[in-house]
C-alpha cells in the first residue's frame, strides 16, 4: 500500500454510488479492505484495495 492514496467510506460509497452503510457491511464482512483509524476517524480504504473489489465483481462478457 505504498503512495497508495486512502478513501473514506463516504468517498468509497460516491464512487460506488451505493448506502455508506453498505461500504461498511463490506468492510465489516472482510469483503472489503480497510484501515480502521478509530474512533471518528473511522475506516480508510486504499484505492487499490478499491479497484481490487471493482474488479472481482466484473462479470463475465458475453460472447454473441
Amino acid at each position: 500500500m505504498t503512495d497508495d492514496v486512502l478513501l473514506t467510506v463516504e468517498e468509497v460509497a460516491k464512487r460506488l454510488s451505493v448506502h455508506v452503510e453498505t461500504v461498511r457491511r463490506w468492510i465489516r464482512s472482510g469483503e472489503l479492505q480497510a484501515v480502521d483509524l478509530g474512533g471518528p476517524a473511522g475506516y480508510r480504504v486504499a484505492k487499490s484495495e478499491l479497484d481490487r473489489f471493482i474488479r472481482d465483481r466484473l462479470t463475465p462478457r458475453r460472447e454473441d
